[in-house]
């Protein structure tokens, strides 16, 4: 099988261990958009055993809480679909009631179109996430 995050990082890796990676995707709409990656080709979160599911779930919190510090958005999405990469992986999305799809999903239709400068300026904050992320990961792992 050919998989995406078997053959790359899925974005600008801001932290990783052993068994998992957390990536700032390329999502142009989306400043802040973050991927928390199982390494090694699982399908499912059913077939990790419970450690490694417990694992997963505190680095996704850890990077919540990191875009809730750093970006303040008004809402933070969570998403594991793998229904085109079947990947083990979670979405960890700030949302703005000003972005492109709000309230809506980041996948449904455009609502709005959302000015450079306004994207710009989420992306300088975005850049601020690399030690946030690792920072509240430390904490969710001790």
């Amino acid at each position: 099988m050919d998989c995406v995050f078997c053959r790359e990082d899925g974005g600008l890796v801001l932290w990783q261990d052993d068994s998992l990676r957390v990536v700032l995707a390329d999502e142009h709409d989306y400043p802040g958009f973050c991927r928390v990656i199982w390494n090694t080709h699982v399908a499912e979160f059913s077939d990790l055993d419970a450690r490694s599911r417990d694992r997963v779930m505190r680095v996704v919190y850890g990077v919540e809480r990191a875009l809730r510090r750093v970006m303040h958005p008004v809402k933070v999405n969570l998403a594991s679909l793998g229904n085109q990469v079947p990947h083990v992986h979670w979405h960890v999305i700030p949302r703005f009631s000003n972005d492109a799809h709000f309230p809506l999903p980041v996948w449904a239709p455009r609502q709005r179109t959302v000015s450079e400068a306004l994207l710009s300026s989420r992306r300088a904050q975005a850049t601020l996430l690399a030690d946030a992320v690792r920072g509240e990961i430390e904490q969710a792992l001790a």
